[in-house]
């Protein structure tokens, strides 16, 4: 690394990359030395390098951390001579590069295990090698990353069970909508119904033999893991989480008649949560209808998608949208972020350790709370576009980043899953209006509020630091419910446009309403599938004890609202007029009881 120095006898001067440059002497026949000893010159060493932001007014050079290869400053030397200078740093995870001092490719910076760097730079001007020392700031970023009070250096953060269970419910999509489904629906009911299990209700004896075999269809390029165990390598199932079945401390026992609403399709037994019976019909009617001949829908069009209904239902969508409610939803409300029940949630122990971990028990829960809402942990280095899968920068635009450079997409840390990519779905959808939404930052911020707050507070948090906790945690669970709604919203606008299409094709004049296009199956199908996200996601409000829809003024509207939208779309043409004015109806019970701007609801 060179640098050329001016003419000036003392100058501060920026130093560059390059070959070193080693001064010499010059030689001429015609001088004479007429015996006399010449002149030594003496080569002055640096007396001091600085650093220098890109910010010249700044007071301190700073530099944020997870920033990968980023430049921290300019080298500035302090020299007498017009020498070149070469220059050493003692930390390898820098280099200089044409003067400027940086992290080298794949090296980042972490707030948590270091706020202050100093290096030391070695700068040799040909003759002379002198060490500098120079420091800068490490900026904390809003990530989800929090350094363990009792391992040094060690991460206190872990949610794998949690992810492993997102990466299920997808894998179970997945399934349901391959041609291997569609092979193994020729087997019989009894045989899909055994392979819907594989993925919902897996045995603790058969995990390792199933799920360390099986390649995941959920897939990144490059991934950190490849098998359901490369996640978490104990046993994970689904069932064993859904609402009901995990039931200590749970606001209700969702076992009689009354205590689920909005799904009248199924009657309880008094025994096995209704719930659990949802998911139940949901495999069985799946069952019969893959292995039946294929119906077809109303307007006499064969239905060529073998998980939907005649009636318009989409089973695979119901089944996902309402296991991300009736699990992740009801786990980290009714669970992890409660603080109703003793020993659970936040009424858990921050004294010390869990035996042979670096948390304590009430950062463990709070992080379980948080990895069911799906979110990466530098959630908030994304645009919405990235979170959603829309576009953006390249290394984001997928819905996940590489955030520590080790080239691999860890899915524990590093990936979007379900309702925190609703949330940047909802958020991009108002941006150019007048009440722009940003339920990304609500969700995210007080989920790291709360899990700093945890982290910072030695021992058990008193009676102030709960009641901020709680509310934290009540604003993180609202902002997840919102961003519930808000998708609740786009698919019942979604659902209008669908059954226009469809009462424009019974009426005959769908050519003329459509510039000349066909109904074709598949519009049926997106009838169904938009219908079916309306819905599933629609069922999960009552998982939140603290939801609006909980609020004494609007006792009765969940109810309400689900009556509007009863359990299979209309689709016939006397059927469909009214069916789409309760369809309004249902999105205005949304607009009131979440105090959703009316323009944002009209387009979402």
């Amino acid at each position: 690394m060179i640098f050329k120095k001016s003419l000036l006898a003392t100058s501060i001067l920026v130093a560059t990359l390059g070959l070193t440059a080693c001064g010499g002497s010059s030689s001429n026949d015609n001088n004479i030395n007429n015996g006399q000893t010449p002149e030594q010159s003496t080569n002055a060493a640096p007396t001091a390098v600085t650093l220098t932001g890109k910010d010249a007014d700044a007071t301190e050079v700073t530099v944020t951390e997870n920033m990968v290869a980023v430049e921290i400053g300019t080298l500035v030397v302090t020299d007498s001579d017009n020498d070149s200078h070469t220059f050493d740093v003692s930390d390898a995870r820098f280099e200089v590069v044409e003067g400027v001092l940086r992290l080298k490719a794949g090296e980042h910076l972490n707030y948590e295990l270091e706020q202050e760097v100093t290096v030391t730079v070695t700068v040799n001007d040909g003759d002379n090698t002198e060490d500098f020392q120079v420091k800068f700031k490490v900026l904390d970023e809003m990530d989800y990353d929090f350094i363990s009070r009792f391992a040094e250096g060690e991460s206190s953060v872990a949610y794998s069970g949690q992810i492993a269970r997102h990466v299920l419910i997808k894998e179970l999509f997945n399934y349901i909508k391959s041609e291997q489904f569609v092979t193994d629906s020729k087997q019989g009911k009894d045989a899909i119904l055994t392979e819907l299990d594989k993925f919902y209700a897996v045995s603790k004896e058969d995990y390792e033999s199933i799920w360390g075999e099986r390649d995941l269809t959920v897939v990144t390029d490059p991934a950190a893991q490849t098998k359901l165990t490369d996640i978490s390598s104990s046993h994970k199932d689904l069932n064993g989480k859904v609402a009901g079945n995990d039931a200590k401390g749970q606001h209700k026992d969702w076992k009689e008649d009354g205590s689920f609403a909005g799904w009248t399709a199924i009657a309880a037994d008094g025994e096995t949560p209704i719930p659990e019976l949802v998911v139940r019909q949901l495999f069985a009617q799946l069952a019969e209808r893959a292995q039946s001949e294929a119906p077809s829908d109303s307007t006499g069009r064969e239905i060529e998608t073998i998980y939907v209904t005649e009636t318009g239902v989409d089973l695979n969508q119901m089944i996902q949208k309402f296991l991300y409610g009736a699990l992740a939803f009801s786990q980290s409300a009714d669970d992890y972020l409660d603080y109703n029940t003793e020993g659970k949630g936040l009424l858990t122990d921050n004294t010390e350790a869990v035996e042979g971990k670096t948390y304590t028990n009430l950062e463990h829960q709070w992080d379980e709370g948080f990895g069911y809402f799906g979110a990466a942990r530098n959630y908030m280095n994304y645009s919405d576009d990235e979170i959603a899968g829309k576009g953006g920068r390249d290394g984001f635009s997928a819905g996940y980043n590489d955030a520590n450079a080790d080239g691999k997409i860890d899915f524990n840390s590093e990936y979007n899953f379900g309702n925190s990519t609703n949330a940047a779905k909802r958020d991009r959808g108002t941006v150019d209006n007048a009440k722009p939404t940003d339920l990304t930052k609500e969700a995210f911020e007080a989920f790291y509020n709360g899990r700093k707050l945890i982290n910072s507070t030695e021992g058990a948090l008193s009676e102030t630091q709960m009641e901020t906790l709680q509310g934290h945690a009540k604003d993180a669970l609202l902002a997840w419910e919102k961003a519930i709604a808000a998708t609740v919203v786009h698919y019942i606008n979604d659902t209008q446009k669908d059954l226009d299409r469809l009462a424009s094709e019974l009426a005959g004049t769908h050519a003329d309403d459509y510039d000349g296009e066909q109904y074709e199956p598949s519009d049926f199908a997106t009838l169904a599938k938009h219908w079916s996200e309306m819905k599933g996601f629609a069922l999960n409000f009552q998982f939140n004890r603290h939801s609006p829809f909980y609020t004494e003024s609007n006792i009765g509207k969940f109810e309400e609202m689900h009556d509007f939208m009863g359990t299979q779309p209309a689709i016939t043409a006397d059927a469909i007029p009214t069916y789409k004015e309760e369809l309004q109806k249902a999105r205005d019970i949304l607009q009131e009881v979440y105090g959703f701007d009316a323009e944002n609801v009209a387009n979402w």
